[in-house]
């Protein structure tokens, strides 16, 4: 049997707690759940209300704050035991955190501070979400880097590009892929694809890029209204949804099909299934 999700995220929390020094970067500590590192960064926030990156932060400022107030270790020292490679770095990421330099918090004195401990989520609304299987699906797309509520401009170069060459398309029309959690990840580091169906066998040339989304188990939530509401239906699947499922996510990413075209339905109409990858 599957080991529960939230036993799994628990595992990171005494992971980042135990290992202050080791690699806590987002996709280390994906493997530490076993978990996709498509999935385990929108999971880990819906579960606890804060990134994985942020929990790491503030257990490493909280391990400093308490070495600060405690004896005279050299800041040197003090960066090196809470996980930074060096004293500058580590001051930086201090005066983020509490407001001053490491040195004028060790001269402030008073009480060692209490570490927050990370509080569950509660589970929030059951959202209403089909369980499906999709066959394998071939595409056409474009990639694009940045803020997802721009790809519109790569959905309308794709669509030049596919009618220039006469690139046939399959009518289940349009997908966004998307590679990264908004949350977890700079905005100019957002990764995604705008992309058409197309026929298995169809050639296409660059800038176009071919892509594959496996066929498989898919948990579907049907998403009303506009592009700029959609982190609030994927918060519902992944804090609502994922982990009362019992169900696993695949390692691949999420993908959007767009059920009609905000060139001619209104905003508070359009449709869009969100499809979440399942494991067998």
């Amino acid at each position: 049997m599957t080991e529960p999700l939230a036993r799994r995220m628990m595992r990171v929390i005494d992971h980042i707690h135990d290992h202050p020094t080791a690699d806590l970067s987002l996709d280390a500590l994906a493997e530490v759940a076993a978990l996709s590192r498509f999935h385990f960064h929108r999971l880990f926030r819906a579960l606890y209300g804060e990134t994985a990156s942020q929990m790491v932060r503030r257990m490493r400022m909280h391990r400093a704050a308490v070495a600060l107030r405690a004896d005279g270790t050299s800041l040197n020292q003090i960066a090196r035991r809470v996980g930074y490679p060096d004293r500058a770095s580590f001051a930086r990421a201090f005066r983020e955190s509490h407001g001053l330099s490491p040195a004028a918090y060790r001269l402030q004195g008073g009480p060692l501070p209490l570490l927050a401990h990370p509080k569950e989520q509660e589970p929030g609304p059951m959202p209403d979400v089909t369980l499906t299987t999709h066959p394998p699906r071939q595409l056409a797309g474009l990639p694009h880097q940045g803020n997802y509520q721009l790809i519109g401009r790569a959905f309308e170069k794709l669509a030049t590009l596919i009618a220039a060459r006469g690139v046939a398309t399959m009518p289940d029309g349009m997908f966004g892929v998307y590679y990264d959690d908004p949350s977890s990840v700079a905005e100019g580091d957002l990764r995604s694809h705008a992309a058409f169906e197309i026929p298995a066998d169809t050639q296409i040339a660059p800038p176009l890029e071919k892509l594959a989304l496996p066929g498989g188990p898919v948990a579907v939530l049907l998403h009303r209204g506009p592009y700029a509401t959609l982190p609030e239906s994927y918060d519902l699947l992944f804090r609502g949804w994922l982990p009362q499922s019992g169900r696993e996510p695949a390692d691949s990413p999420c993908y959007e099909h767009y059920l009609n075209s905000p060139a001619t339905t209104p905003q508070d109409e359009l449709l869009t299934e969100i499809c979440l990858p399942l494991a067998r």
